[in-house]
């Protein structure tokens, strides 16, 4: 993956990472989540989070024009303490 911008704000909200994988745009959620294991990520990660994130990308998108027609992922990265977990396609929606 290709970084292409970092603390992407928007009046929803904000994403962490917007990076490239190829000709899938990713945007990616970073969780330091030491207290809970990985099964509670939800918590996190919650419908309300994911909403969030993605009008984030919609309001990225409509900046960045360049990156429209191509495949949208949402991802998660999990920092845990003692491992770095990555989960592609945490959750879906159409951009």
């Amino acid at each position: 993956m290709t970084i292409i911008a970092k603390n992407v704000r928007s009046p929803s909200g904000e994403v962490d990472i917007v990076a490239l994988d190829g000709e899938t745009l990713v945007f990616v959620e970073v969780k330091a989540w030491s207290v809970y294991g990985i099964e509670n990520l939800q918590y996190g990660v919650n419908l309300k989070k994911q909403r969030r994130i993605i009008e984030t990308a919609k309001y990225f998108l409509s900046g960045h024009r360049k990156y429209n027609g191509k495949a949208v992922r949402f991802d998660v990265v999990f920092v845990g303490k003692e491992a770095v977990t990555h989960l592609a396609s945490a959750f879906m929606e159409r951009v």
